[in-house]
């Protein structure tokens, strides 16, 4: 990974790049694609952050955000969460640092928001994402969404 990485909105001009991304073959299973996100990002304009990633002008990665979702879906919103939804990391540029990169940005934005958290889900079991995760830091939480592991990553507050 290069110092020139920046997050970049979701445009007309780079749609097509994004939704060309790909993960590994063996990936597919453990994340949904792009351009699945995307239409949940259209559906959920106040909630979503979707971005491509890129190194310098070449697209590496996506990641969608959320921001103050009601996590329970019980309607009280008395668990207000903001996290990481998506990440799709381009088949032959991991292991470079660019998740870590976007993790890193999505924390940033949401300390810029006042959050203290940042909530995420991995499918568990081999050949998933769970050592990334843990390695930066997040906790599972002991809870589930769906068949996905709950993780929390506690925000210092710059």
């Amino acid at each position: 990974m290069t110092t020139t990485c920046r997050l970049e909105k979701i445009s007309p001009a780079n749609f097509d790049v994004a939704t060309g991304l790909r993960v590994r073959p063996d990936q597919e299973h453990l994340v949904a694609p792009v351009v699945k996100s995307l239409a949940e990002a259209y559906v959920h304009p106040g909630t979503a952050w979707p971005r491509l990633i890129l190194d310098g002008d070449r697209p590496v990665g996506f990641l969608m955000a959320y921001f103050d979702i009601d996590f329970a879906g019980n309607g009280k919103g008395t668990d207000i969460r903001s996290g990481l939804w998506r990440l799709n990391i381009a088949a032959g540029e991991q292991g470079r640092g660019y998740g870590r990169f976007a993790v890193e940005c999505v924390a940033a934005e949401i300390r810029r928001r006042g959050g203290t958290r940042l909530t995420t889900t991995w499918h568990p079991g081999e050949g998933g994402p769970e050592g990334f995760y843990l390695g930066l830091g997040f906790r599972p939480t002991g809870e589930t969404s769906g068949d996905q592991t709950v993780g929390e990553l506690k925000l210092l507050q710059m």
